[in-house]
């Protein structure tokens, strides 16, 4: 049997090849990976990452693309979707314990409707659980290392630990997912109980505030670019003049400087030249050596 013969045997139909990447990133760009696969349960990723491992194939746990960018020539490899499996969320108590694959929004909204506050932050951010907590993502003043109480993974071995918040080793877009070699399969937050109301309208004054002030009508990746030591790139690229600056479809917003928008039909190569240019203009100017937060994957 070849590769996808054994593929398709442990996925069926969530399999596929040749996917096209634009489908499933929020910059909706990129060429397509050989192979693509959504697992229905922790179960079924498991047997599929083995199966990469055994046969020496590439892959990437991915989950609603949010902070990701494949290029045209697309991805060498599997890319294993968990956001149309691993997705469950249910409450026990004062905590939410969710799948990786489960939306920040509708976790978020799930606290709202039992009435637990402490994720009002992550209502407008359009990752999954497993890649918010991979990043350590945040948003006006709340990041997930303030609610996650634990994190299990399946480790490089193949089996499945616990890891406590206080182990995670979280800081500004880090935690130790990505160095320790491991798949996120779920997290327990640690929420508190108020009114929902209140906690409603906590989340409605984020969601205005996100519209007023960015481009949330384009596809993007969110904020492009990690925020430097001791400032903010959106303010350092604005005051570089490079708000509008556009190549092919892409462009950097004029609402908010800190956010490349696909404008409509742009390439990865497109945002990834963007990109390039803004970095080297705030180089020449500041000498701040920009780095991007949205993870470039695929062949160059």
């Amino acid at each position: 049997m070849d590769f996808w013969e054994k593929l398709y045997s442990l996925a069926g139909d969530r399999a596929r090849r040749n996917e096209p990447m634009r489908f499933h990133t929020t910059f909706r760009a990129g060429g397509p990976a050989d192979f693509y696969v959504t697992p229905a349960d922790a179960g079924m990723l498991l047997k599929v990452v083995s199966l990469c491992r055994e046969q020496g194939m590439t892959y990437l746990v991915i989950g609603n693309g949010s902070n990701l960018l494949c290029t045209d020539a697309g991805f060498r490899g599997v890319i294993i979707d968990t956001t149309k499996g691993l997705n469950h969320c249910e409450r026990t108590g004062r905590r939410l314990v969710a799948g990786t694959g489960a939306l920040l929004g509708n976790v978020a909204k799930k606290a709202m409707q039992a009435g637990l506050s402490g994720l009002e932050f992550a209502a407008g951010i359009p990752g999954s659980v497993g890649g918010a907590t991979v990043m350590n993502a945040g948003a006006y003043g709340g990041e997930m290392s303030q609610v996650i109480e634990w994190v299990r993974v399946l480790d490089a071995d193949g089996h499945e630990r616990e890891i406590p918040a206080g182990q995670m080793d979280f800081s500004y877009r880090h935690s130790i997912v990505e160095s320790g070699g491991f798949i996120v399969l779920e997290a327990g937050f640690a929420l508190e109980e108020k009114d929902r109301e209140q906690v409603r309208a906590h989340m409605d004054l984020l969601a205005e505030k996100r519209r007023e002030k960015q481009p949330v009508e384009y596809p993007s990746a969110g904020s492009t670019f990690k925020r430097p030591v001791g400032g903010f790139a959106s303010k350092l690229i604005d005051e570089a003049g490079l708000k509008g600056l556009t190549v092919g479809g892409a462009q950097v917003s004029e609402k908010h400087a800190g956010f490349v928008i696909n404008r409509g039909g742009a390439t990865a190569a497109d945002i990834l030249e963007l990109c390039g240019v803004v970095r080297g203009k705030v180089k020449e100017r500041t000498g701040i050596d920009l780095e991007m937060e949205v993870k470039v994957i695929g062949e160059r």
